[in-house]
C-alpha cells in the first residue's frame, strides 16, 4: 500500500521554483485587480466623507487596517489608491510604449544622421534624474490623473526606444528582408508588414516590464505632493498623510498602503520577468529595463 501512495506522489506534476513563484505573483496580482474592479460596486467609497469620531482606530473586525486621522477605513482607500495607481502606470507605460517606440522605428529604420540624432536625444534624457525630470513635468501642469500620467511616460520612454532599434538594426539584413526590398517593396512597407510584426512582441513585453516602474514612480511623485489632489486615495497621498500619524502611534496608516505596493509591484515585476526569462538570452539581456 506504501509504495503505491508513493507511486502516485511521483506522478504528480511537480512545480519548478520559477513556475511556482510565477502562480504565486499571478494569484496575488488577479486577486488585487479583482478587488480594484469589484471594490466601487462593493464598497463605494466618498472621497470627501470625514468621520472625525472613529479618527485613528487600531485595526479591527470592522476596520481590517484601521482609520486614518480623519476616520476614514485605511483597507479601503489602499484599494481606491491601488486603482490609481494601476492606472496610471498602465497608461504611463502605453504613452512611455507609443513614444519610445515610434523613435526607435525612425533610429533603427532611417539610420544614418537620423539615427545619430536620435541617439544622442536619448542619451541626452538618459544622463537626467527621472524623477526631478518628473517633477519638472508635473509643476508645469495642475494637479491631475493627466499629468502624472504625462510626466511618467515623458521620462521611461527611452529603454523602449533601444529596445526596438536594436531589434530592427539585427532584422534589417535578414534574408526574408533583401528578399522584399527585391521585390520592389518601398521601406513603409518593410516597416509596417515585415519588421514591425517582429518587433511588437518584445515591445509588448517592455511596456508591460515598464508598469511597476511607472507605478513607483507615480507613488514618489504623489508622495512629495505633486501628484494627485490631496482629498483622492492615492498610496502615494496616504503613506505621505500616515507619516504624521505615526507619532500618535497610528502605524498602520502608512505601513497598509506600503505594502500594498511593494506587494502588489514585486508580483507584477516578478510576472512579467518569468515572461521575459522564457525568451532567449539575447532578448532577456535587451529587455533589462
Amino acid at each position: 500500500m506504501t509504495a503505491a501512495v508513493l507511486t502516485r506522489v511521483r506522478r504528480l506534476p511537480r512545480l519548478r521554483p520559477g513556475r511556482l513563484g510565477a502562480t504565486v505573483a499571478g494569484t496575488v496580482l488577479a486577486v488585487a485587480v479583482l478587488a480594484c474592479l469589484l471594490a466601487p460596486v462593493l464598497w463605494p467609497l466618498d472621497q470627501s466623507a470625514i468621520d472625525l469620531s472613529q479618527t485613528r482606530l487600531a485595526p479591527s473586525p470592522a476596520h481590517p487596517a484601521g482609520t486614518d486621522d480623519l476616520g476614514r477605513d485605511v483597507l479601503l482607500r489602499s484599494i481606491y489608491g491601488l486603482r490609481v495607481s494601476l492606472l496610471v502606470g498602465v497608461f504611463a507605460a502605453v504613452v512611455a510604449a507609443v513614444i519610445g517606440g515610434a523613435v526607435g522605428a525612425l533610429a533603427g529604420t532611417l539610420g544614418g544622421w537620423v539615427d545619430r540624432i536620435l541617439m544622442r536625444l536619448v542619451d541626452t534624457i538618459a544622463a537626467m534624474p527621472h524623477l526631478l525630470l518628473g517633477i519638472f513635468i508635473v509643476a508645469m501642469l495642475r494637479p491631475s490623473l493627466g499629468a502624472v500620467v504625462l510626466s511618467v511616460g515623458l521620462t521611461h520612454w527611452l529603454s523602449t526606444a533601444r529596445i526596438v532599434r536594436s531589434e530592427l538594426l539585427s532584422l534589417r539584413h535578414r534574408p526574408f528582408i533583401d528578399a522584399a526590398v527585391s521585390g520592389g517593396a518601398g521601406r513603409m512597407r518593410v516597416l509596417t508588414r515585415h519588421l514591425l510584426p517582429h518587433v511588437l512582441p518584445r515591445l509588448a513585453l517592455a511596456t508591460t516590464l515598464m508598469i511597476p516602474h511607472a507605478v513607483w514612480h507615480e507613488t514618489a511623485l504623489s508622495f512629495l505632493g505633486l501628484g494627485l489632489p490631496p482629498h483622492l486615495a492615492s498610496l502615494g497621498n496616504m503613506i505621505n498623510d500616515g507619516r504624521g500619524s505615526l507619532l500618535a502611534g497610528a502605524w498602520w496608516a502608512s505601513l497598509t498602503p506600503g505594502l500594498v505596493l511593494i506587494v502588489v509591484t514585486l508580483a507584477l515585476a516578478a510576472l512579467t520577468a518569468h515572461w521575459r526569462d522564457h525568451l532567449d538570452p539575447r532578448v532577456r539581456a535587451e529587455l533589462q529595463l
